[in-house]
């Protein structure tokens, strides 16, 4: 389900409900469309998320923790300014747009009252966030700029008034009954569904599905309005049953029950928490593909490159292995000089290596002498020869590089943008790519930030995520009879619990969380060894987060992101 006009109206009511008249503490921007308040009502901490992300577009309650930038952003500074210390009078949706309104109270530096709006428009990529004067409704500052030249309908600057998005004057649902409904609605045109849609103000395409669905197999005038007044009735009383479904492999969200998809269902106690939950990663991943398209075009790129090497090197090896057959060709017509002349192209000899005792034609050049044939087939020998153990070791050479990228690429899928940088570092230190602009002033060297989780007895154990934390957390932040973890042959992070004796439970939570951090990350009954770190050793020049082990025990698992993210601290 898309963030609909009834998902914002219920998003809306559960935050009415927590945190109208609560206070504005604290505002950051961790990323550039993304917004974090700290809210303070009831008596409790409230952390909302306002995202005008152009894929990820939401507004709900969040518990998830975000990285923010050492400088914060002009718009950050701006909100900070106006709407830090100032309560919330009231949250509205307009109409049944996806736009919310926070009207709040403040006062300024003379101690007079100021009100002002914060309009978060989720429309997608035309998203945005802009913060108004309500006295003269003009924009104090907006997320995006829009200038005349991006839109003719209205500009979102500084100083400008703020218009709303053109109307789509659609039928307000709730105001519908049944005989304005099918006024509306075409039969005979079919699909009901896309007429539902472009007719109804609010309706995604996944909910105008869900009221065909519950009309019946032919849907008619009378089938089609007694389902849409009961979903209606429904979303009218606010009566929410949050679920995610995953169908395929691919997750969807809704307010209500969906009863024409089948897949597995997980219920949630609130809106925040299945939102939460469904965008747990996503918007993340998102922007790390923004941020490091470059990169992994070129570990991609690295990781073919060599594949095709150690295919042609194979090729190679293959024809390299007909040493042995120049040694016996230089054999036989050693033993067999008398029987060549100079001037001969060829000469048929007895095969004294073949047991029944056939022959085999020997071919010669004719500008050397017999003697010289010989030894050039004896050149040949030395020449395969040689070449087999060189080919053998750029075969090897490259299965590491194979396995190295192989490592880095799966660090990509689950890199948080933070660890992009991390990762780009590691590949200009190794040589690979080369530094985008010249450091004047080289930065002090800090610990790279390792993901910390805590079991359900109450250990801790920590991931690291890309090489270099993996370096860290196993050579430098873990004791010597601490436990490692790591997946069995399978490219994935380093984990390591801080216990000497960790409990089973424990040991299974850690183990599931390095096999969600690995390439069997979709995998079922995952392999993860454990051992002790003075059992871990990395070898003199391994590329970084190469270690080997011994003294390990497996135990079997399969990858759980509720479990993961329900550990992480």
């Amino acid at each position: 389900m898309s963030f609909d006009g009834f998902m914002t109206r219920a998003m809306t009511h559960e935050l009415q409900t927590l945190l109208t008249s609560g206070r504005i503490s604290k505002i950051y921007q961790p990323y550039k469309t993304e917004l974090i308040f700290t809210i303070r009502a009831n008596g409790k901490n409230h952390q909302l998320l306002l995202s005008a992300n152009a894929s990820f577009a939401r507004i709900h309650l969040t518990k998830e923790k975000y990285d923010n930038p050492s400088t914060p952003p002009m718009f950050c500074m701006l909100l900070r300014k106006h709407l830090e210390g100032s309560f919330i009078e009231k949250i509205e949706q307009l109409d049944m747009e996806r736009i919310i309104v926070f009207h709040v109270k403040n006062k300024d530096e003379l101690g007079d009252e100021t009100f002002k709006q914060l309009y978060i428009e989720i429309m997608g990529r035309h998203s945005n966030i802009s913060l108004v004067d309500k006295q003269t409704g003009t924009i104090l500052d907006s997320i995006k700029h829009i200038g005349p030249t991006q839109s003719s309908y209205r500009t979102v600057m500084p100083g400008q008034p703020y218009k709303l998005p053109p109307e789509q004057n659609k039928a307000n649902p709730f105001e519908l009954d049944g005989d304005e409904l099918l006024k509306r609605i075409d039969f005979n045109a079919g699909k009901i569904d896309r007429q539902l849609v472009n007719q109804i103000a609010g309706l995604s395409p996944q909910l105008a599905n869900e009221i065909t669905f519950q009309s019946g197999t032919f849907v008619n005038r009378s089938t089609l309005p007694s389902a849409f007044l009961q979903i209606m009735g429904q979303l009218k009383e606010h009566r929410y049953e949050p679920e995610m479904i995953t169908v395929n492999g691919k997750e969807t969200f809704s307010i209500i029950r969906l009863e024409h998809l089948n897949g597995e269902r997980k219920s949630f106690s609130t809106i925040s928490e299945l939102l939460d939950r469904f965008y747990y990663g996503k918007a993340e991943r998102d922007r790390v593909k923004q941020q490091a398209q470059d990169l992994e075009r070129f570990l991609r790129n690295e990781w073919q490159k060599n594949k095709k090497k150690i295919k042609k090197l194979e090729q190679t090896l293959v024809q390299a292995e007909r040493a042995k057959e120049y040694q016996k060709l230089g054999e036989l017509l050693t033993a067999n000089l008398y029987l060549v002349k100079r001037g001969d192209k060829k000469v048929e000899v007895i095969d004294y290596y073949d047991e029944s005792g056939g022959s085999i034609e020997i071919k010669l050049d004719p500008q050397k002498s017999p003697s010289d044939n010989a030894q050039a087939y004896f050149k040949k020998y030395n020449k395969a020869k040689n070449s087999v153990a060189v080919v053998e070791e750029q075969i090897e050479k490259s299965k590491e590089e194979v396995a190295y990228f192989d490592q880095l690429i799966q660090q990509m899928e689950s890199a948080a943008p933070r660890d992009i940088e991390e990762i780009r570092e590691e590949l200009m230190e190794e040589g690979y790519i080369r530094r985008r602009v010249k450091q004047q002033k080289k930065k002090k060297e800090t610990k790279p930030q390792l993901e910390q989780y805590i079991s359900t007895n109450g250990i801790e154990f920590f991931v690291g995520k890309n090489n270099k934390q993996n370096d860290y957390v196993t050579n430098k932040f873990a004791r010597q009879d601490e436990i490692w973890l790591h997946t069995k042959d399978i490219p994935g992070s380093h984990v390591v619990i801080r216990s000497t004796d960790p409990d089973d439970e424990t040991l299974l939570e850690a183990a599931t969380v390095a096999a969600f951090y690995s390439k069997a990350k979709q995998s079922s009954s995952v392999p993860v060894d454990y051992t002790k770190i003075r059992h871990v050793k990395k070898p003199n020049g391994a590329k970084p987060g190469y270690v080997i082990y011994d003294n390990q025990t497996t135990i079997f698992v399969t990858p759980n992101e509720d479990v993961v993210r329900s550990l992480r601290k």
